[in-house]
Formats: structure tokens, sequence, C-alpha cells
């Protein structure tokens, strides 16, 4: 056929759909198969002018805004049509493909199939329907699957769920067909399993399953047929009464008996075959023939006419006298039609009857016989259902080709060299995100972001300038780089119904921007870039541009290259994925937070940092943002960070911007969150030991630092922070700044704030806070001055005892005050205990003011019951302890020291 002629007709059949569609079914089914999917592929021996005819009618189609839904919905969905829509798609796919060959026109056009297709179910979103949490389908009892039928073929809501399950069917028997090929036992038991069969086997289900699935071994379904079993022949007469022979010549509807399965080679086998044919077919067509015995001797010298006419070895071939001599006398003893003989005689002989049928997939060649078939079988075939334009089965559609839709895309992309084909690929990128987004396909939107990253080039290790010159003359890797980002802030929170009201209406104090962190602040802790690999570590290179003094005069072409990278940064918003996270489903967040630290790397025990500081910097900086953009999904999140920060701790012995990161990043997380989550309040100030476990060296350096952030927490906090453990963990961490130089003056200013007038003084940190004011009182950093200070808070914080008693006794029940007053009682005794101590100072100053303290916190409990056998242990641990030593001293001290302690 001429491409011209070709085209014409394929004009014909677009407008034939347009207008008649209702009544052409099969036989658009059969111009899909027969003649499109055979001539767009060149192992059926088109020509290549009527591969591209046949290629630009079927991107035509696709245009057509219901067409695939409809091929899918009316053919795909039926058990007795092949599966048109998955052929298409698989077609464009494929020959969107160059295969060792450079780009051309019809790999472009195969292309502008796809994303018309994919890009019509798009569209398809935003009219409603979208419905991504179906109703899984489910056989629960057996139902004959051929009898299936749908209550009203116009209505969506009774059509969309009828062909979902006749699918499901379908596709079940294409499984039974694969165990039946293997094991044809084991496939009828597979069947009856799913409820595809009968516990018990009847003999029409059986028949029913060889003649409306595809894929089955054709040889196996004739041993079965031929079968001598009771069970077996009774399955061949149910099968052979699946046909309708009505009105067809004998020889046409032995082609089409013999074309569903392979004839067996016995003779005996034969004859049960041609028994059963002969029945069925006298019984529908009985205008010429006598008998089913006629039709039966009729159709046996058929098969022996075909065997000697196509059979090579035979030398010498019938004649047309020769079988109308054969075949007298056997119509009920007559003869008949010598027309009728004749004809059969040349129709054998000019198309065989193929005992050996074509056996799995390939695209039949339409001959005469099939098409009176298909004419037959049209007038009983299911309505034809008209979709509209909302997205019923989009989402099982995509299902099927968007594994081959995304690497023939991707294949182009990567073989283009124009950039209207870019802008063409990219289109299509997002309609797929777009689709796999609103149809929470996950998986597939995770495929194509691996897939469009390999074009970015951010994952090829080099040095720092390379890249960016290479990323800014390279517009391909510009343009993919900004459709991952794209993709990652327009649809990652698609698939959240709804975001917490208390997320959206967060305080936008808490919330606050990353973009300094991701540029010159995050630059400024960076030393010497470094050879990086890895996306984050790539991209943290190239948002580093715009901070970085250059080391060299640039180029007027390095110029426009940096340029254009800058811009490309600018268009990705990096900021917004991590500031707008709070909208993600929590899986989605999840997901996000785990990709961060594993592109962060784990830092490895004894080195000074892990082998990417600056990509580890960068992510850590992120995840710390999307925690504190979070807070209410803080308990989703909270485990991985802190690990993630602890060995980042735990794995540092010196010095460096990363445990710097993680050190104030955990604080920040701290200070941010104590005030909403009362609930975590101990969970997250359990985390700050991991500020006491840092190296020596790496807590030297950040000391003073640590302090101020502690300090600054301690403030903001102070009425949060209610468990022994949490104190616990403030005065530890404000007790070892007792002795540093630079960090102590922060340290006490923090103390003083809780301890000043008992304004935070608690019965959970009462010990706790005299022990660190004890520490300050010993210390020798600073001026006796603060000593003194520290005892006077020491020797204040009676007065509280003296108050929660008089609270206690008033407020309390008798068995809890008792238990209060004891526990006053011991705070008082650790309070004299700590003054005892720092009585021994060598300075003069602070141990005369301890003296002092240690006199006021005896004498000053008139207000608190204290019991006798406390005054008792305080005379041994405190009063006498102190004697004994002073006495020791007496003997190696000077006379002025002696004075002093003699005059008190």
């Amino acid at each position: 056929m001429s491409p011209l002629i070709l085209s014409m007709v394929c004009s014909i059949v677009l407008n034939l759909y347009n207008h008649l569609r209702t009544e052409l079914k099969l036989q658009l089914e059969a111009f899909f198969s027969c003649v499109i999917l055979r001539l767009a592929q060149s192992k059926y021996g088109a020509l290549y002018q009527q591969q591209e005819v046949a290629m630009e009618a079927l991107v035509d189609f696709c245009r057509q805004k219901t067409f695939m839904v409809e091929m899918y919905a009316n053919l795909d969905c039926d058990i007795t049509c092949s599966n048109v829509f998955e052929d298409l798609a698989n077609l464009l796919s494929k020959n969107a493909f160059p295969v060792n060959c450079p780009l051309s026109a019809m790999h472009i056009l195969a292309l502008d199939g796809l994303i018309a297709v994919i890009q019509g179910m798009a569209e398809r979103i935003g009219n409603g329907s979208v419905n991504s949490e179906q109703a899984p389908v489910n056989l629960e009892e057996y139902t004959p699957f051929w009898m299936v039928k749908c209550d009203n073929y116009s209505d969506p809501n009774h059509w969309v769920p009828f062909v979902r399950r006749r699918k499901y069917i379908k596709r079940r028997l294409m499984i039974g067909a694969d165990h039946f090929n293997r094991d044809p036992k084991k496939g009828l038991e597979f069947l009856q399993g799913t409820h595809l069969l009968p516990d018990k086997l009847d003999p029409q289900s059986v028949a029913c399953f060889f003649r409306y699935t595809a894929g089955l071994d054709k040889n196996l379904v004739g041993d079965f047929l031929g079968n001598h079993d009771e069970f077996c022949v009774q399955v061949l007469h149910e099968f052979a009464g699946t046909f309708d022979f009505q009105g067809m010549n004998l020889d046409t509807a032995l082609r089409l008996f013999l074309e569903t399965f392979r004839l067996p080679g016995e003779s005996q086998k034969i004859q049960r075959v041609l028994e059963a044919f002969s029945e069925r077919y006298y019984e529908q067509s009985p205008q010429i023939l006598a008998n089913k015995d006629a039709a039966l001797l009729l159709s046996y010298s058929l098969i022996m006419l075909n065997t000697d006419q196509h059979n090579v070895q035979v030398k010498k071939k019938m004649t047309e006298e020769d079988f109308i001599r054969n075949n007298r006398h056997i119509n009920g003893g007559n003869d008949l039609p010598r027309e009728f003989l004749c004809e059969l005689y040349h129709s054998i002989c000019k198309n065989e009857i193929r005992t050996t049928p074509e056996q799995g997939a390939g695209f039949p060649e339409m001959t005469p016989s099939r098409w009176i078939d298909l004419m037959h079988k049209s007038q009983k075939t299911a309505p034809f259902i008209v979709s509209d334009s909302r997205a019923y089965l989009d989402h099982d559609m995509f299902a099927i080709m968007s594994g081959p839709t995304i690497a023939a895309i991707s294949v182009v992309f990567d073989h283009a060299e124009h950039e209207d084909v870019y802008q063409t690929c990219i289109d299509g990128f997002l309609a797929v995100a777009k689709i796999s987004a609103c149809h929470h396909l996950e998986d597939v939107l995770d495929d194509l972001v691996v897939s469009l990253c390999k074009f970015t080039t951010l994952l090829n290790p080099s040095s720092v300038e390379e890249p960016v010159l290479a990323f800014g003359d390279d517009t391909k890797a510009r343009m993919a780089t900004v459709t991952v980002f794209t993709i990652a802030n327009r649809y990652a929170r698609v698939a959240s119904d709804a975001a917490d009201e208390s997320e959206v209406s967060a305080d936008p104090g808490h919330g606050k921007p990353i973009t300094n962190s991701l540029s010159s602040a995050h630059m400024q802790s960076m030393g010497t870039p470094r050879r990086s690999s890895g996306l984050m570590g790539r991209f943290s290179q190239l948002l580093s541009l715009d901070t970085e003094e250059p080391r060299s005069q640039p180029t007027e072409q390095q110029l426009a290259a940096h340029q254009r990278t800058l811009q490309t940064i600018q268009k990705c918003h990096v900021d917004s994925i991590f500031t707008e996270s709070k909208f993600l489903q929590a899986e989605s967040l999840l997901q996000l937070a785990r990709a961060l630290i594993w592109a962060a790397g784990r830092p490895q025990k004894g080195n000074s940092s892990p082998e990417d500081e600056d990509t580890a910097v960068f992510c850590l900086e992120l995840l710390i943002a999307i925690t504190l953009n979070n807070r209410d999904r803080i308990v989703l999140l909270w485990q991985g960070v802190y690990e993630h920060i602890a060995n980042i701790v735990q794995s540092t012995v010196m010095p460096c911007a990363l445990v710097e990161k993680a050190v104030f990043g955990l604080l920040r997380i701290c200070q941010r969150l104590l005030p909403y989550k009362e609930n975590l309040a101990d969970e997250l100030l359990r985390s700050l030991q991991l500020v006491l476990k840092l190296d020596a060296r790496v807590a030297d350096a950040y000391c003073e630092q640590i302090t101020q952030e502690v300090s600054r927490l301690v403030k903001a906090n102070a009425t949060h922070i209610r468990s022994l453990m949490g104190w616990r963990t403030i005065t530890s961490l404000l007790s070892i700044t007792a002795r540093h130089p630079e960090a102590s003056e922060a340290g006490f200013e923090a103390l003083l704030f809780i301890m000043s007038d008992g304004a935070h003084l608690l019965p959970a940190n009462y010990v706790l806070c005299v022990d660190a004011a004890r520490q300050f009182a010993e210390s020798r950093v600073a001026q006796a001055e603060r000593s003194v200070r520290a005892l006077d808070l020491m020797a204040g914080s009676v007065d509280c005892l003296t108050r929660w008693s008089h609270e206690a006794k008033e407020a309390m029940e008798e068995e809890e005050a008792a238990k209060l007053s004891q526990d006053i009682g011991e705070m008082w005794l650790r309070l004299a205990q700590g003054l005892r101590k720092v009585c021994l100072d060598h300075r003069e100053d602070v141990r005369n003011h301890a003296l002092l303290s240690l006199q006021k916190c005896l004498t000053g409990v008139d207000g608190i019951n204290l019991p006798h056998g406390l005054w008792l242990q305080c005379f041994d641990l405190v009063i006498f302890t102190m004697l004994e030593t002073c006495w020791k001293l007496l003997r190696d001290t000077p006379k002025k020291i002696t004075e002093t302690w003699m005059a008190h």
C-alpha cells in the first residue's frame, strides 16, 4: 500500500472514531492491532514511509483527549480483546528510543505522541474524579468471569468499577495462563484459588478459560481438548459451543476453530476434535449439509486437502476433480453441490489452514475468516464506553506506562541537541511528576527525580572551578536542575490532603527562611573548597558562588557562565523545599530527613571531619531547618536527627565546622521547641548531655559560645524545665564552666538568674543549683568577689527552704507535708555541707564569708521544723568535721590565720 493511500485510510478511520466509535469497537481494535501496530514496526516488513505514516496517524489519535482512556476501558479491560492501550503505549515508548543511532524525526514523533498521552492525563487531574485511594478488587466467591456485565455503561459510577473489575480478572487469567503453561493441573488449581474457576471444576468454566484467555500454550490446549478422558471430552464440546458459526462457510469456521489451539497429531484426538466442531457447525449452519456426519466427513476431507496442497513433501497434488470425487455420497448418501465443493477447494488451495497456529505475543494479520468472525462478534460485544474529560482510570493507566515513559523521555533528553526538544522533554517530565504526585505514586516520582538528577551533572565529581563553568555552559544540565527543584517545590506536598492548622499558622518567627544558611552564613564557615561528590555536595558548592572571591580575573565567558549558574540556582528556590516542609505528608517528611542524613555521610571515629565536610555541613543545616519548621511533628523526626548529631559529636576529636554546626544546631532546636513541647522537654534536655561528651579539645574551643547559648536557653525556658534529669543536665553544663576563664562569667550569670531571690529554685533543682554555686565559689578563675556572690546565693537559698516549709504546712495533707519536710531537711543538710567545704578555702575573704554564710544557714532555720536526727547528722558531717579539720590546720598554719579561726 502506498504511503499516500495509507495516510488517507488513517484519516478516514480517525473521522470514524470521532463520529461512529460507539458502533466500531472491535473494528477499531482490528485497525490498531492489524494495521497500525504491524506497520509501525519494521519486523513485519513495512517500509520506512509506511512506518512514518502509521506513527503520524497514531500521534493524531493520541491527541484526541479521550482516545487512550476509551481504548483502555473498552479493549484492555475486556477479556475477549487485546491490550491495545498497553501495546500502543509500548510502541510509542519503544519508537522514541534511539538505539545505536542519532535522534531522528521518527523518535521525535513517537515522543510527541507519548507526551500527548501524558499531558492529557495531567490536564484531566483538574477535572475531578482523581481517586488514588481506589478500593482493591477482590473476588471473594466464584462468578463465571465471561458473564460479568455492567448495569449501566453510560454512568461512570457503574462502568468505572466494572472495567476495573474486568481488568483485574483479565490480569489474573494471564497469571493463570502462565501457571497452566508450566503445569496444566497447577494452573487450574491456581484459578480455583483465585475464584476464577469453581472449586469443583465444570466443563463450561474450563472451556471458557481456554477460549477467552490470551497467552495459553496452544499445544497444551490441543492435547487437553483431544484427550479421551470424559471430562476433557465434555470440555471440548463446551469449547466448541463458544463459537458462532452462523452464516459461515465450512472452511472459514474450521479456520477460526483451529486458530485457537494446535490440532493434535494422533488420529483419535483429531477425530474427537473434528466431531465436536462438526456437531457445532451443523447445529448453526445446516443449510447445505444433511447431518453432522456430513460436516465431519467434509471437515476431514478439508484437512487432508490442506495437507496435500501445502506440504512440500507431497509431490503429486490433488486436483479439483479428485477432491470432488473423494467427497461423493457423503451428504446423507447424496452428493454435495459441485459449486460448493469447488469453492471450498479453491479457498484451501489459496489460503492454507494453519493447524499449527502462531504462539505468543505478536500482532496478527487480518484474514477474511477473521474479519467474518469479527463481524459476528461485533453484534454481541459489550457496548462501547464513552469517557468524558475526568480522570476515572488514569491511575491504572499511568501505572502501566509510567516506567517506559520516563525511560523514553530520559533517553531522548540525553540524545537531544536542540533546546526545543529539551523543552518538550521537560514538559513531559513535569506532566509525569504532576500525575505521580496527584495519584500518590511515590515510587514513580522517585524514579523520575533519580533519572533527572543524572542530567544535572552535579553527581559528577570534579574540582570546584570545573562544574561552575561546565554547568553554566550546559543548557541541558541547567534545565534538568531547575526541573528537579520545580518538582520538589511544586509536587512534594500535592499528596498532602490538608496540613494541620497548627502547622500552617505557626509563628513566623519560628519558620525563619534558611536562605542565609544556604549561602553566606553557611559558606563563611567553610574552609578551602575540596573535591566534592554527590548531588548535595555539588549543589552546596554552586550555592557558594556569590560569596567567594574569584581566585583570578575571570574571562567574559566565565562571567557569563557564572551568571547563568546563579540565575539557575535562583530559579530552583531551594529554601522553599525546606521552609515549606511542614506541608509534606509524614512519610515524605521522614524520607526527606533520611535523605539528608544519608547524603551527609557518616563521620568516622578519629577523623576531624567526614570526607566531604562541606556537604555534611550543608545537609546538617538543612536537617536542622526542617526540624525547626516541623515542631508539631518533632516526634517523627527527633530520633533520626538526634542520632545524626550524636554520631558527629562522638566521632569528632578536633574543632571543625561540622561539629560546631551540630552542637549549636542542637542548642537552637532545644531553645525553639522547649516552650511548645512540654511532653518532650526531658528528651530535648537529655540530648544536651551530648555536649558533656565532647572531646576536651572541641569543648575548650567552643565552651564560651556554648555557655552563652545555654544561658539564653535557661533565661527563656526556665519555667519549662521541671524534671530532676533536665535540671541535672543544665547545672552540669553550667558547673563545668566554673573553671573556664572565658566561659565562667556567662555560666555564673545563668546560675544567678536561676537562684537570685529563689526565682527559679525548685525542690527538683535545689541541691543541683547549690552544688553548682559551690563550684563557682571555689573557682579561682575570677576575682574573689564572684566567689562571695556565689556564697550569697547559697546562703540566700535558705529563705526558699523556709517558704516551701510554710507552704507545705498550709496546703498539703499531713503525710505529704511530712514527706516534703523531710526532703527540705535533707536539702538544708546538703547546703550546710557545701558551705563547710568552702570554709576551707585558702582565700581569706572567701573563707571568712563562707563561715558567715554557714552561720546564717545554721541559725536562720527557725521557720523550718528540722528533726533532731537531722541536727545530729549536721553536727557529725558539718560542724565536728570542720572543727577536726581546723585543729589539724592549727598545727601548720601561720599565727594570723589561727587568730582568724579562733575569733570565729
